[in-house]
């Protein structure tokens, strides 16, 4: 779509206001509004202005001033506003330079597929997250001074069997069984329903929606693989649609990796394949029918996975998840059809264009310009490097004998971890000046000041279980 394009739908829809959103640092949507009278053609040239100081990870207060320019293929009519309104993902620029900002995440996505070409490896890189999400009807959480908790609610949660509803009406999911029970044990069907077709209202390509394993309101909706950035760009409309379909009929969502106890997590199991003159690369006749240059894409994500997982896995959360006996793969290993390593091949379909690689580890608390890039740039110096991931690991990886297990290589086991890891192997995200230094030292620091730090000082309620009566 043009920005002509843009200013014509606006007529033939009525629209009213036009909503221009961006990705902060950490990955969450920022948005302000302007009436439609106000977008001209040349507001797609020159953008507008904006406070980039109160954007977290951004600008200093003395070098505040920044522009959001609209991008108008990314162009939709927002389906929950009771105003006619026209949505558009803004790229940031900084007003006296003109210059793409470092820290636009957006940016560093279009950097990374820019890179990507000027390589000659491929043209294209597919991406295609499987994003998971709790649906609860009932959430409250405090942190302060002289207390801390949190409490979750779910008509299908298990906890809830004994629980007096007035009726109860039963059908509650038992621990680890919410994949793929029909209704009325799943009653989630119709909003999943709603959820799906909002999504492809709104241009989003969904191959399919199901419960997942959990107890209490654990979904997936499938988005068809797109290019990286318009998939990244998918994402956040796909949190936006799930969440504000879910608050129309009173409930609560959330991609935090790991909200419940002693059930399955969150992850995003994220599929990424090359091309190159609408030819697929990663079909050949090696290992689970994998091209040399396939094989040296693990060879480079599983080299680099302990960095990558600082912007897939960028919460204290994430590594509640990533811990054995979850189906969570802790240990960076390939294989094919293999759910527990951290590199499948999945073996769905015999056409070459089907064949890809899926990384297991990342999970929806991401920020997905950020991980998208950051694996695309483990590939290609997997590619370019030659980079052999050893022998695949065919067996089950929990039942292995424990000096066999010692040997596979792990993820690390908490955010501080993977932020050190990054920290010492962060060159290849260098190259290409996709990720630049301010990049990942910003990144780095705010994740340790705001989040690690955060967590360490405080007190945490199960520290009174095991320890209050010393």
């Amino acid at each position: 779509m043009t920005p002509k394009e843009v200013l014509a739908l606006c007529r033939e829809k009525d629209v009213k206001a036009v909503d221009l959103r961006f990705i902060d640092f950490p990955g969450i949507v920022q948005h302000f509004t302007i009436p439609v009278g106000k977008l001209e053609e040349d507001v797609f040239e020159d953008g507008l202005g904006f406070d980039g100081s109160s954007i977290r990870g951004w600008q200093a207060i003395n070098e505040s001033d920044m522009l959001v320019v609209p991008q108008p293929a990314t162009a939709f009519l927002d389906p929950f506003t009771d105003l006619a309104t026209l949505v558009m993902i803004c790229n940031i620029q900084d007003p006296i330079t003109r210059e793409d900002y470092s820290r636009d995440p957006r940016n560093v996505a279009r950097k990374a597929t820019n890179y990507l070409k000027s390589t000659g490896i491929a043209d294209t890189c597919y991406t295609g997250p499987e994003a998971e999400f709790f649906i609860f009807d009932d959430v409250r959480f405090d942190q302060n001074q002289h207390e801390g908790y949190y409490h979750i609610d779910s008509i299908e949660g298990e906890w809830n069997r004994g629980r007096d509803e007035k009726p109860n009406l039963a059908n509650k999911l038992r621990y680890k069984e919410g994949y793929f029970p029909v209704p009325p044990a799943d009653q989630l069907m119709n909003i999943r329903n709603e959820m799906m077709q909002t999504m492809i209202d709104c241009g989003i390509d969904v191959e399919a929606q199901h419960h997942e394993v959990a107890t209490a309101g654990q979904c997936e909706i499938d988005m068809r693989f797109d290019e990286l950035v318009r998939m990244a760009d998918k994402l956040m409309l796909y949190k936006y649609i799930i969440k504000n379909v879910a608050r129309k009929h009173n409930k609560t969502v959330t991609f935090m990796p790991k909200p419940l106890f002693a059930d399955n997590g969150s992850g995003m199991h994220t599929h990424i394949s090359l091309w190159k003159a609408g030819n697929p690369l990663f079909a050949g006749s090696g290992y689970a029918g994998l091209s040399d240059m396939a094989l040296h894409a693990i060879g480079g994500l599983l080299k680099h996975a302990p960095s990558i997982l600082a912007f897939s896995n960028p919460t204290t959360n994430s590594y509640k998840r990533l811990v054995p006996g979850y189906e969570a793969p802790v240990n960076l290993a390939y294989s094919q059809r293999n759910r527990s390593a951290s590199c499948r091949i999945p073996m769905y379909s015999p056409s070459p264009k089907a064949k890809r690689i899926e990384f297991r580890c990342p999970d929806p608390s991401c920020n997905p310009y950020l991980s998208f890039s950051a694996m695309l740039m483990a590939v290609i110096d997997g590619i370019q490097n030659k980079i052999h991931p050893g022998q695949p690991l065919d067996k089950d990886i929990y039942d292995l004998e424990p000096e066999e297990l010692a040997a596979v290589p792990k993820t690390p086991g908490s955010l501080e971890a993977a932020l050190d890891a990054l920290e010492a192997d962060h060159e290849f995200l260098l190259r290409g000046d996709v990720f630049t230094k301010d990049v990942i030292e910003t990144w780095i620091s705010y994740k340790r000041d705001k989040e690690v730090d955060a967590m360490r000082l405080r007190p945490h309620p199960y520290e009174f279980c095991l320890y209050y009566d010393i």
